[in-house]
């Protein structure tokens, strides 16, 4: 009896425990929940006012913030802002902003406060011009600083004074490269990688079977990277009047190290002051009396000032943007890929179609900022491009990179134009498929194989050990491995006969200077894979030379996507790869994107993962 009122005690107090626990997690999800739509409804209020269009003032001065990441599209995310991190900025909304400040006779100057910004000089090099065409106005550029790294600078030393804070800090030591190898990291764990490659210098593998650079690569690597070290020193002689050969000595002297005194001695900056007494400067500029009678306006500001009215013409020349990985279709969007800029076929494909059909479009200028991908996919939008030139111009612009698979894209258009720090070429193609054959054994794990067919269990199964790494349960045979090689062999044919095709060279010729080696833009246009140094701007105005058009409306594709998309996209995977950027930092932030890049990919791949560090 007693048992009997112990058990049903048991059960009554199981039951009450379990309906608690379920009826707390319920109230805690609602309040979660809650919590999201409240968040959305206060950055969507945020947002709507945000957008409103603002008044220029009298007396009014464009400050342009240098910081977060200059992009082609915008990669802003609803919770950037709660996070603490940057915004994105586009290109070409700072160009157009710069414009504009320069048309409109209320805004009296630019004020460049350089922060910590993400970009590459090839992003910059249309924003530098786009200053020193402002700078014809007869307007003022002023630039700030606390800490001037190398990237920021290249745009402040436009200024017509340049300011570094009395205490600040000055960043002047050339550029980097600096690849970190995991082999001996992978052997640790029980995992060999298997390598299908054709390319000398295709080396995006290295670090997964070597411990160090191969020779072939440190030749590639110093030549790119001592030409784009180069391009930036003649930009910056021409900006500061100071001469290639002083500057390089004056990178050699540790200038981070030094007092700022130094700095302003070398006339790499033309006054030290602190950022309090900005303003003051500011105000005697601008010809007012107090530091309140100037008003400020941001990048936010000068997107929503409308522009001076131009005369729509009916002939477009549409500018089609495709910035990141080349994925295939079947990749998910979204958990694996959140975060990480992907190009997808069905996109690029639905839009260039549209383009095609679209009568007032004369020509497209197609702007490629993408390290390749996919090598299938990267086909589709090769063939889709090369139908395109059938029916009018394309013309290719070349942003950051436009390498591998990014070349491969690019190989079709009509004409291809890069700045002269892009990272081309790259023309290779591998595989990489990795052996956990060691990592089962030690994680305790065996495998039978049973196929009807010859090649039904090929390379096993995949296994791995969760958010670390993932495998396959054995190494290729042989057949399977001369299959794979055959397989990249044939996809390196296919590569290289796109490229003579589109540049009107041999297969011959193209191998000569492809096998997986990495040029700049400025190389590039030496050896024929270019055909114009420049940007989205002189690629635009040989488009409309190629249709022999005068009078055009440029138009941008694809159409941003509105707020809520957005913010519905964070809510489906995107918050992981921002949240592991914000609180594991940017290296950590790297190596995932750079690792769900690499998973979401085919077997054979066409992409380039080599960069510079500013």
């Amino acid at each position: 009896m007693l048992l009997c009122r112990i058990n049903i005690k048991y059960s009554y107090m199981k039951s009450f425990f379990k309906t608690f626990f379920a009826s707390t997690l319920g109230v805690l999800f609602a309040i979660f929940i809650l919590s999201i739509i409240s968040f959305v409804f206060m950055i969507g209020m945020l947002a709507a006012t945000g957008s409103q269009s603002y008044t220029v003032k009298d007396n009014t001065v464009f400050r342009l913030d240098l910081k977060g990441a200059i992009t082609d599209k915008n990669q802003s995310s609803p919770l950037d802002a709660f996070l603490g991190m940057g915004e994105s900025m586009v290109e070409a909304d700072i160009i157009a902003s710069i414009k504009k400040a320069k048309e409109n006779d209320k805004i009296k100057g630019i004020y460049l406060k350089a922060d910590l910004l993400s970009a590459s000089f090839a992003s910059l090099e249309p924003i530098r011009k786009a200053l020193i065409d402002f700078k014809e106005s007869g307007k003022f550029i002023i630039a700030y600083s606390e800490l001037y790294m190398q990237d920021t600078y290249l745009l402040a030393s436009v200024a017509d004074k340049v300011v570094l804070n009395t205490k600040g800090f000055f960043s002047f030591e050339g550029l980097q490269h600096i690849t970190k190898f995991s082999k001996n990291q992978y052997d640790k764990l029980g995992v060999k990688y298997q390598v299908f490659k054709v390319g000398t210098f295709k080396s995006a593998v290295e670090p997964y079977i070597q411990d160090k650079m191969s020779d072939a690569n440190r030749e590639q690597v110093a030549s790119w990277l001592n030409d784009t070290w180069k391009h930036y020193l003649n930009s910056i002689s021409e900006n500061r009047d100071i001469p290639v050969e002083t500057l390089n000595t004056y990178a050699d002297k540790g200038l981070q190290f030094m007092e700022p005194e130094e700095i302003l001695s070398y006339g790499l900056v033309d006054t030290l002051m602190y950022e309090n007494g900005m303003e003051d400067y500011i105000k005697d500029l601008v010809g007012v009396e107090k530091a309140k009678d100037v008003a400020y306006a941001s990048l936010k500001n000068m997107k929503s000032v409308p522009a001076e009215k131009e005369k729509t013409h009916k002939d477009k020349i549409a500018v089609l943007y495709a910035e990141g990985q080349i994925v295939n279709d079947f990749v998910p969007a979204s958990p694996l890929t959140a975060g990480i800029p992907m190009i997808y076929p069905k996109d690029v494909l639905a839009e260039l179609k549209k383009l095609q059909e679209d009568e007032d479009v004369k020509a497209v200028v197609f702007r490629v900022n993408s390290p390749g991908g996919s090598a299938s996919a990267s086909e589709q939008i090769w063939h889709a491009v090369a139908e395109l030139k059938s029916v009018k111009p394309v013309v290719v612009s070349m942003g950051h990179y436009a390498a591998s698979g990014g070349y491969y894209i690019s190989a079709g258009a009509t004409s291809i134009v890069a700045e002269p720090t892009t990272l081309t070429g790259s023309i290779g193609i591998f595989g990489l498929i990795p052996d956990g054959t060691e990592l089962a054994q030690k994680m305790g794990l065996t495998f039978e194989e049973i196929g009807t067919n010859k090649f039904s269990t090929l390379g096993g199964r995949s296994f791995g050990i969760p958010f670390l790494i993932s495998a396959y349960s054995r190494g290729f045979t042989e057949e399977e491995a001369a299959l794979m090689q055959n397989f990249v062999e044939k996809g390196y044919d296919l590569f290289i006969t796109r490229c003579a095709d589109g540049r009107g060279m041999t297969k011959a010729e193209i191998d000569a200077i492809g096998q997986g080696r990495v040029w700049t833009g400025a190389q590039a246009k030496e050896i024929g894979l270019v055909d114009e140094l420049g940007g989205v701007k002189e690629a635009i105005k040989l488009a409309a030379e190629k249709a022999g058009i005068e009078q055009y409306t440029t138009v941008r594709y694809p159409a941003e996507k509105d707020f809520m998309l957005k913010v519905m996209e964070e809510m489906m995977g995107g918050m992981e790869m921002r949240l592991l950027k914000t609180f594991m930092g940017e290296d950590a932030y790297r190596q995932q994107s750079l690792h769900k890049s690499l998973n979401a990919l085919e077997f054979r791949q066409a992409i380039m993962t080599e960069g510079i560090e500013y």
